[in-house]
């Protein structure tokens, strides 16, 4: 398409007439749908659908996520012009993606949030698509989570993180990001065994059955054979895969709440996420990206780019169970 024919298509978030094909509108103007893709709320023959989750009632330290799903939407803008290396596929051309918006909540009522976007979730599983989240604090993966288990059983999740969430907290009403996976655990959500944490660099007494490959381990055995432990722990049935963009050491993402250094640089999460194509993922999300804490923008392009290859992971074992 030349670029003369792509400006008839003004603004393709609301005018593409279709959910596949590249972008072509400049990167700096129009609407910061995620890859430029259509916004809409009727999923149907949707592969994977993007929402955001502006949330971030639950942090520990400095907030500023609810800001995150505008950021990754904003950096996404550089990426549709080619299709992301390495991958062998372009799945914008090839496949059908849109973006389903944020979802609406009250933020003056937070005790009523973990049900609102379990629901949302829901609905947007029962359409048909894998579902990639924007956030937000690692809170909304507690309720992510619980939507994903009822529709597929009892997840393996691969989380990249500084923090294991794991501290204990028996108190159904607490918001915390900081318990998530504890609870996500408890509650039936996770299936431990086949589960696993990648760039742990903070202490964590009880892991409840999580494989850990730490932070300085990462670092020791490289990305490849990360990624192959990776594969063996999880297996072949269906998992999802949660990103704390602070799993990055803070010289490669700055803008997080909880900074840990020692942590791993993107070029090393980029091979292990492109080394697992092949696994069953259902869905996953970029969490913890707060913009304030980041002047660069760095923070939001790293998230942007793991956003994008969940979606190619997602894409991939879509296209492997269709044979």
């Amino acid at each position: 398409m030349a670029l003369q024919d792509a400006a008839r298509e003004v603004d393709a978030a609301f005018t593409a007439r279709g959910p596949k094909g590249g972008g072509y509108e400049n990167a700096f103007g129009g609407a910061t749908s995620f890859l430029r893709r259509r916004y809409t709320k009727d999923l149907a023959g949707t592969e994977v659908a993007i929402t955001g989750v502006p949330f971030d009632v639950a942090v520990s330290h400095r907030p500023g996520t609810r800001f995150g799903p505008r950021a990754i939407r904003e950096a996404s803008a550089l990426q549709p012009f080619d299709p992301p290396y390495g991958w062998g596929f372009d799945p914008l051309r090839d496949h059908a993606i849109a973006d389903a918006g944020d979802l609406a909540f009250d933020y003056a009522r937070p005790q009523d949030f973990p049900a609102a976007l379990a629901a949302h979730i829901r609905g947007l599983l029962a359409q048909g698509p894998a579902v990639v989240a924007l956030g937000g604090d690692h809170f909304i993966t507690l309720p992510i989570l619980s939507a994903f288990a009822e529709r597929f059983g009892p997840m393996a999740v691969i989380q990249f993180d500084a923090h294991s969430d794991l501290w204990p907290d028996d108190d159904p009403d607490r918001i915390d990001h900081g318990t998530m996976m504890y609870k996500a655990v408890k509650a039936g959500h996770v299936d431990a065994a086949r589960s696993v944490q990648v760039g742990i660099r903070t202490v964590t007494e009880d892991y409840l059955g999580l494989t850990v490959i730490d932070a300085p381990e990462c670092h020791r055995i490289g990305p490849e054979a990360v990624a192959e432990r990776i594969r063996g722990i999880v297996g072949d049935g269906p998992c999802y895969l949660t990103f704390d963009i602070d799993a990055l050491d803070p010289a490669f993402a700055p803008g997080t709440g909880t900074p840990v250094w020692g942590g791993l640089a993107s070029w090393q999460a980029a091979a292990i996420l492109r080394a697992l194509a092949g696994i069953d993922l259902r869905g996953g999300d970029v969490v913890e990206v707060s913009p304030p804490y980041d002047t660069t923008g760095a923070t939001a392009i790293a998230g942007a780019h793991v956003a994008t290859e969940l979606l190619c992971l997602a894409l991939w074992a879509r296209r492997a169970r269709a044979g």
